[in-house]
């Protein structure tokens, strides 16, 4: 954990990789639920903000 922490302090790529793509697949989660409707309501913005955040990072120092 430690060094994920460290990781996203230095903004090297991987674990801000992983955290976009948690972020993608809990948005997809979020959108495929039929249970909650706030959720569902707010599983675009999440699955953009992986999506975004995904392509910044991947300019990041590996």
């Amino acid at each position: 954990m430690r060094a994920f922490l460290t990781g996203l302090l230095s903004f090297r790529r991987g674990p801000w990789e992983n955290l976009a793509t948690v972020l993608i697949g809990l948005g997809v989660v979020m959108l495929m639920q039929p249970f909650a409707l706030w959720a569902f309501t707010w599983s675009f913005v999440v699955t953009l903000t992986g999506t975004v955040m995904f392509i910044i990072t991947s300019h990041f120092p590996e």
